[in-house]
């Protein structure tokens, strides 16, 4: 059965693997991004927000069967937390009532592992409580304080516990619409290969984020489990952040998930 998709972040990295893999399925995808893409539309503004919903009614005829978040940047400045969680969170609930026209509705967004990673809770507080200027004034104090990649983990921390508390509520399960974040790993693509062709960056990336099952992923490896979340076959699986990380959580974190 042929399904709409609509996917931001969709002309690199893991949105654009996703869309490749969707359509290959015999999907419809609508993809949104800064340029290159069906939608153009500036995740970190009021206006770009409004745009992407307005073209998705355009587009879609109001029905939507599953959306799904990639849009993502990680500069250690406020811009972050602006498209990380305030655009992810704008682009999740407005298009949530096309979604509820849809067929066997889902939706995902992508999180990360860093959301294990200390954060800053001004950060995450003031975006929890849909304070962007607050969020923003607590990144900028980051960085000014020399602590600007918390500004990164605290936006996917943030997105991480905004879907575990929607997820539950009646816009989301009472709807029948399984919310769910995929949290990746490292991810070779072109922003982070520079990074991991430098033997010491390497060193560090590997000790933030050690991956001992296979090392760092592709984005085509992350796409089938974006795509099986937001299929209909996914009936059950709500308010989850799914590692996808060559294990990095449990050597990080132990067995404390209990």
């Amino acid at each position: 059965m042929s399904r709409t998709y609509l996917i931001t972040g969709a002309a690199s990295g893991i949105g654009e693997a996703t869309v490749a893999l969707l359509r290959s399925q015999g999907h419809t995808v609508i993809g949104a991004d800064l340029k290159d893409s069906d939608i153009a539309a500036d995740l970190s503004t009021a206006e770009g927000r409004a745009e992407l919903v307005a073209r998705a009614r355009e587009l879609t005829g109001s029905r939507l069967d599953a959306v799904i978040s990639c849009a993502g940047i990680a500069h250690f400045d406020p811009l972050t937390i602006k498209v990380n969680h305030f655009g992810a969170v704008a682009t999740l609930d407005g298009l949530r009532p096309l979604l509820a026209a849809g067929t066997a509705p889902r939706a995902l967004v992508i999180g990360s592992v860093d959301s294990v990673h200390p954060t800053d809770p001004a950060i995450v507080d003031a975006a929890l409580a849909d304070d962007e200027e607050a969020a923003v004034e607590a990144s900028r104090a980051a960085v000014d304080r020399g602590e600007g990649h918390l500004v990164y983990s605290s936006s996917k921390a943030a997105i991480s516990r905004w879907i575990r508390r929607c997820a539950v509520t009646e816009d989301w399960a009472g709807a029948g619409i399984p919310l769910n974040a995929v949290g990746p790993g490292v991810i070779i693509t072109p922003m982070t290969q520079p990074l991991l062709d430098d033997p010491d960056m390497l060193r560090l990336v590997e000790q933030s984020v050690p991956m001992p099952l296979h090392g760092h992923a592709r984005p085509e490896q992350i796409a089938p489990l974006i795509a099986w979340l937001t299929s209909p076959e996914n009936t059950h699986v709500t308010g989850q952040v799914v590692f996808v990380d060559g294990g990095a959580d449990a050597v990080l974190r132990g067995d404390r998930t209990w």
